[in-house]
């Protein structure tokens, strides 16, 4: 390659990923006009990505790895229903509660311990 270009290759792919992103997010703009939500295909995607939510919920739990595998199996259990409970308590305004109890539990439990 020419040394005068040399430094621009980095640029211009910056440039071509920029573009290639763009053009796609463009393209999905004009086409969300056209897709129904409440189709079976939307149904089925929803229903999958609670799933795979809901099973990397129940490993990171029942078989986590890292610092949260020194945690007894008990507590974490006892966290996340505490957690639960304070969702089911109101379930349209308390996702971001009840996720700050789990987290303050556990970071509590580490300080603690």
């Amino acid at each position: 390659m020419n040394a005068s270009l040399q430094g621009w290759g980095l640029w211009i792919a910056l440039a071509g990923a920029t573009i290639g992103t763009y053009i796609c997010r463009a393209i999905g703009v004009l086409l969300a006009k056209r897709i129904n939500q409440e189709s079976e295909i939307f149904r089925y995607l929803s229903a999958v990505t609670y799933a795979m939510v809901a099973a990397l919920v129940v490993r990171m739990v029942l078989m986590p790895i890292g610092p949260l595998s020194t945690v007894p199996v008990w507590i974490r259990l006892l966290i996340c229903a505490l957690s639960i409970g304070v969702m089911v308590s109101k379930p349209t305004h308390r996702l971001v509660p009840a996720l700050l109890t789990g987290t303050l539990l556990i970071l509590a439990y580490g300080v603690i311990r």
